[in-house]
């Protein structure tokens, strides 16, 4: 069984910086993408940022220029490294990535973290 779990989020002063993490464990023979999503209430889920496993990344709009995602040697951690929060940055960040496990490429999901941003 493969499953992801994310972790680093809390309570943050506007302006602040928060590093988020997310490990990989199980069965996993190598991952392609991993990702980073947010939910904010009431409103639906975006894309933060994504890297392949070679190294390219993408970002959405609203966080270029401030965020950083990156991952370990092992490819089996991704990080996102959250400088200049702002109020409306706060969500629930969720963890994402392709995964080949037992020669089957799938999907995964984490469990979530929350992050708030506020004086």
């Amino acid at each position: 069984q493969v499953q992801l779990v994310e972790s680093g989020g809390g309570l943050v002063q506007p302006g602040g910086s928060l590093r988020l993490s997310c490990a990989a464990s199980g069965s996993i023979s190598s991952i392609e993408n991993m990702a980073w999503y947010r939910q904010a209430l009431g409103k639906e889920r975006e894309l933060v940022a994504v890297q392949s496993r070679l190294g390219a990344t993408n970002y959405g709009d609203s966080v270029k220029g401030r965020w950083t995602i990156s991952r370990d040697k092992a490819e089996n951690t991704v990080y996102l490294q959250m400088n200049s929060l702002k109020p409306e940055d706060t969500a629930v960040y969720f963890c994402n990535a392709d995964i080949w496990s037992d020669r089957r490429l799938d999907n995964y999901w984490g469990q979530g973290t929350q992050v708030t941003v506020s004086s």
